[in-house]
């Protein structure tokens, strides 16, 4: 008795699209800035000195990387130094802000989810991956689901084998 088994993908014949957050997270270095470096005694900005090492900046250390810039001293730093460290460094970032790592990295993925193109989602099943090895802020994950909650048929979150049913239209 010879049977022939045909094996089938019941998820991919599901019609169910698998969206992987972490795909979105902009590849490229990312370096920090900290003011206090640039400070007197780690605790005044005198102008001519400051100018002066600004100018000194090798920008190709930056180069196609994204940067945030912080002040990890406790001084008080005229908002226009953060004006001069940006022009100096915005021709050759890819991106720059203030903040820590972490308001970057937040930044970062606002603007791939808000600018990302959800067209293949339209009126499809969902399942937003719940396991990566990169850290995600939470808030992109909001924010997903503010952008998919509109178009989607449905919204679940986790694995195929396992997951959690967030919304039905």
């Amino acid at each position: 008795m010879s049977e022939e088994f045909e094996i089938r993908n019941k998820v991919a014949e599901s019609g169910l699209v698998n969206f992987d957050l972490s795909d979105l997270v902009p590849k490229g270095p990312r370096k920090g800035i900290d003011l206090k470096d640039f400070l007197f005694q780690e605790m005044i900005l005198k102008e001519k000195d400051f100018r002066e090492q600004v100018v000194a900046i090798n920008t190709q250390e930056y180069q196609d990387s994204y940067v945030y810039v912080y002040n990890s001293a406790d001084a008080i730093v005229p908002l226009w130094a953060y004006f001069l460290i940006t022009a100096k460094l915005t021709e050759v970032t890819k991106k720059i802000v203030y903040g820590s790592r972490e308001d970057l990295e937040l930044i970062l993925m606002h603007n791939a989810v808000q600018t990302y193109d959800f067209s293949d989602c339209i009126g499809k099943r969902v399942l937003v991956k719940g396991c990566t090895d990169k850290n995600i802020p939470e808030n992109a994950y909001i924010e997903l689901v503010e952008q998919l909650q509109p178009i989607v048929k449905s919204l679940m979150f986790g694995e195929a084998c396992s997951n959690v049913p967030i919304l039905k239209n």
